[in-house]
């Protein structure tokens, strides 16, 4: 009857102790020297119970076969099926008895073959300082013995390979139907010494010594024949060549060559690497300073050196000190001196009347008589007069359904620019196409927001372009006292604007004059293929200031402007109420008004005067 895979581990491992023992004499130990040693047993459900109790002999074996101690040999213990279990890490136990006592306590885990997993916990875990190995720079051999008993789970060749990397030795132990790929893929080189796989008696005792051969070997590195040429690192049965720091390691193993940390963009300086034999220094450009780490620069505080000169404040820069002038100031062009910053000058500010330079600032002023708007820049032109306003659009078919509402849009911008009240100005809408509609009388809306909700409301007509049915009802019906007009008396200026993208399909001259003669001022604002002869035709003289046009209706918005400068009735035109200079009403009037002006100027006064005292003050402090 054959016996199982551990079976004939176990027994080749207790071959391999009794042979030691008996070679050597009673109480003699295996003298590695300082070696940190961690075993990784396989409890898969594979192992059955009598096979896992003689794992557990095996391993009390060997441990009294090695130099236990804190500054010999130090043992570890894991094992694993799908999961990792640390049964005691290296620096737990320095005495045999404790350990055999935590080894026969071990209850296996009977689960899968995990051993990529347990690789990765021995490299991260069990090898480090806090779970008792030796640091590094210690040079103490880390050797992991793997024993399993099938195919891992898990990938375990990228694994192992960052092992190896680490300096750890790998021996992979496989019994009887162990995959012999992974055992290679984990072992270190060379193969033949780390890999070792139970499949007959035959090779049992032929293990055993080579095994302990292997740990329990002399080292080679006394005797002065290794051929290194810095340092020789004794392991188990064998040995390897290392360099001192700054020097790396030859293809033959044994030579050693300078490291030249700067050409190989290792060193980490900022700026620049300096190299000497076997190190290097870090330098910094003109201008700057090594930092106290000795790798990174800072920039000289030319600054802090109190020869400047700089009336406001010094900036360090790696070619020397530079002068900074407070907000609202200007270097001058001696590079020391600060000037107060005209904002007004070589800016666009975009004040629409005057630009005022205000300490760090500007602002803007509207003329006697206009309001500064809300922008800050613009003033409001149609405060002081009024107007009765009505707009013509054109709803044809070739506006489209889209450029109709970006026409809507326009007209609520102009709305925006004027003062819409009963008293002030009044606006109404006709729309046309084949026929006219209007969409709200001069009378209907007494606001703004009024009148732009009606807008938006309005519903496009299509059809065709009766633009001279539009004059006719704009002259016969829009302006009339009936639709929300003013009296004549009350020499309120009547405007008409008529928005137009083509040409007319029907005769606008008679209706276009007719309009004039009734004293309406005419705008004519045309989009892509609307007829420059019938724009002028259509507005009042000048045709400059009368006429407005567009390319396409995306770009209407930079009409506005001229809009607004025009439509707007210059001051003291559209009073709604003519009353003798004499009466007594005007005399009191005048005079309050008059007395406003001269507190306003005096505001003026005192405003300027302060600024006045600033300037002094100012180039006092220069002398």
């Amino acid at each position: 009857m054959r016996l199982t895979r551990y079976a004939l581990l176990l027994i080749l491992l207790l071959v391999s102790v009794n042979a030691e023992q008996q070679a050597a004499p009673a109480g003699s130990k295996c003298r590695t020297g300082p070696l940190d040693l961690v075993f990784l047993i396989d409890s898969s459900r594979s192992v059955r119970p009598f096979e896992f109790e003689t794992m557990r002999r095996f391993l009390v074996n060997i441990i009294r076969g090695l130099d236990i101690g804190p500054n010999a040999t130090r043992v570890g213990v894991i094992q694993y099926s799908s999961q990792v279990q640390s049964v005691f890490p290296l620096g737990a136990f320095f005495q045999r008895e404790d350990m055999e006592r935590a080894i026969h306590a071990i209850v296996p885990l009977a689960q899968g073959t995990m051993t990529g997993l347990a690789i990765q916990y021995t490299m991260n875990v069990a090898f480090s300082v806090a779970e008792g190995a030796r640091p590094l720079q210690a040079q103490v051999p880390r050797v992991a013995v793997i024993v399993t008993d099938g195919r891992p789970q898990d990938r375990v060749a990228e694994v192992a390979a960052q092992a190896r990397n680490r300096g750890i030795e790998i021996y992979a132990v496989g019994v009887q139907r162990a995959d012999v790929g992974s055992l290679r893929a984990m072992a270190s080189p060379p193969l033949d010494e780390h890999v070792f796989l139970v499949e007959s008696f035959d090779l049992i005792q032929q293990f055993g010594f080579h095994f302990q051969g292997r740990l329990c070997g002399e080292d080679l590195c006394t005797d002065g024949t290794h051929g290194c040429q810095q340092l020789c690192v004794s392991t188990p049965g064998s040995f390897h060549c290392a360099c001192n720091p700054g020097y790396r390691l030859a293809l033959n193993n044994k030579s050693c060559s300078v490291i030249d940390h700067c050409e190989e963009g290792t060193h980490g300086c900022e700026h620049l690497c300096i190299k000497s034999d076997g190190s290097y220094t870090c330098g910094c450009r003109k201008g700057y300073a090594l930092h106290l780490d000795q790798r990174h620069c800072t920039v000289i505080d030319h600054c802090s050196f109190g020869n400047h000169s700089c009336q406001h404040e010094c900036v360090s820069f790696p070619e020397g000190p530079r002068c900074r002038c407070r907000q609202g100031f200007d270097l001058q062009p001696d590079g020391r001196r600060c000037q107060p910053r005209d904002y007004c000058n070589g800016i666009d500010h975009g004040c629409e009347f005057q630009c005022v330079s205000s300490g760090s600032s500007y602002r803007c002023i509207c003329p006697e008589g206009r309001q500064l708007q809300a922008d800050g820049k613009s003033c409001d032109r149609c405060r002081a007069g009024h107007v009765d306003l009505v707009l013509v659009i054109d709803g044809s078919k070739s506006v489209r359904p889209q450029n109709f509402e970006l026409v809507k849009r326009f007209v609520n911008q102009i709305v925006d620019f004027l003062d819409v009240s009963p008293e002030g100005t009044r606006v109404g809408l006709v729309q046309y196409s084949s026929r006219v509609r209007t969409e709200f009388p001069l009378g209907r809306y007494g606001t703004a927001d009024e009148v732009k909700q009606a807008v938006l409301a309005v519903e496009y007509m299509e059809k065709g372009t009766m633009t001279g049915l539009a004059l006719r009802h704009l002259v016969e019906h829009s302006f009339s006292e009936t639709q929300g007009a003013r009296p004549r008396a009350q020499n309120v200026p009547r405007v008409g604007l008529v928005f137009t993208d083509g040409r007319s399909q029907d005769d606008i001259s008679v209706w276009a004059a007719r309009a004039k003669e009734e004293g309406i001022i005419m705008f004519a604002v045309g989009v892509g293929k609307a007829v420059e002869e019938e724009l002028k035709e259509i507005a009042s003289d000048p045709p400059e200031q009368h006429v407005s046009y567009s390319p396409d209706f995306s770009t209407m918005a930079h009409l506005l402007e001229n809009l607004k400068v025009n439509i707007c009735p210059e001051e003291g035109k559209g009073v709604t109420e003519l009353r003798s200079p004499c009466d007594c009403e005007s005399i009191v009037e005048f005079q309050g008004s008059a007395l406003a002006a001269l507190g306003s100027l005096e505001q003026k006064l005192t405003q300027l005067t302060a600024r006045l005292e600033d300037l002094e003050n100012q180039l006092a402090n220069q002398k």
